[in-house]
């Protein structure tokens, strides 16, 4: 089994840096299949969520592969349509029940619209209640951040948000290093950007290390501090994302891979209609 490396985040608990992601893998057999996988091959990290309508098989996948529970991390996320105190309250026990688990590791408000501030109520008395570890945000930018991190009675441990080398959410970043909460990524290797996994200082540093481009920008993710969740089905490539504990990146290498950002990502939670558009959706989003 490949190392997997963990950090604490700001509530004390620990959290692999590598996980797997399953946003669009469908509940047919597939997310079952890839999740099972994934953890055989040493994935210790599973992040899903309601409206991913697969968090039933991830917890099948969970059951049978004979890996004790508290060796694997699970992260949910509460959609926005169960927003608000009691409609969160409820949602929690419906994941904790899909699942088939007694706790959830780690739970998101997944986007930032509506009755955030009685949704994290509920999801701060449930981690009183042991049914959740640690609690966090997803899809927050500056803007977000500002207006209602200061309503929260208690700090999220983590903002999961669009990252890669192309947008590497600088502004954001300086705001959670103050309150020493972690980024977690989604989309880590650009969603199929052809661009970044093409470019010139990505592939001299796969030739020179002897890996691939992915591996190269997920191990500078890591090293920047970056909690991130490559998706794929393909055995081979779950081996490969995982095979990036045994080089590091040099100084001058990462400030270059720095200098890679374009400040633009593909979504942008704060564009006019897109709360709108969320409030009303039945579709599945990041």
């Amino acid at each position: 089994m490949r190392e997997t490396k963990v950090i604490k985040l700001n509530d004390g608990v620990e959290i692999p840096v590598v996980g797997f992601g399953t946003f669009l893998i469908p509940e047919n057999g597939h997310t079952y299949n890839a999740v099972k996988k994934a953890l055989s091959l040493g994935i210790r990290h599973i992040d899903t969520a309601a409206a991913y309508f697969n968090e039933a098989e991830v917890g099948e996948a969970i059951k049978h592969s004979n890996i004790p529970r508290e060796e694997i991390f699970v992260t949910s996320k509460l959609w926005i349509q169960d927003f608000g105190y009691n409609n969160a309250k409820r949602a929690i026990d419906a994941s904790l029940k899909k699942l088939g688990v007694d706790y959830i590791d780690l739970y998101l408000i997944h986007h930032p619209y509506g009755d955030v501030l009685g949704a994290w109520e509920a999801m701060e008395e449930a981690k009183k209640e042991g049914k959740i570890r640690s609690i966090g945000v997803s899809n927050m930018t500056p803007k977000l951040w500002k207006k209602y991190i200061p309503l929260f009675s208690t700090l999220p441990s983590v903002n999961q948000v669009e990252y890669n080398p192309y947008f590497q959410q600088k502004e954001l970043r300086k705001l959670l290093k103050k309150d020493g909460v972690h980024l977690e990524s989604w989309g880590p290797l650009g969603s199929g950007n052809k661009e970044l996994l093409t470019d010139p200082l990505i592939n001299n540093l796969a030739k020179k290390y002897k890996k691939n481009s992915g591996q190269i920008i997920l191990k500078f993710e890591i090293q920047d501090g970056v909690i991130v969740f490559p998706k794929s089905t393909h055995p081979e490539r779950i081996k490969s994302n995982m095979d990036i504990f045994d080089f590091e990146l040099t100084e001058n290498e990462m400030k270059l891979m720095r200098a890679l950002d374009k400040g633009e990502g593909s979504h942008d939670p704060d564009a006019e209609g897109v709360e709108e558009m969320l409030l009303s959706a039945i579709d599945i989003y990041v």
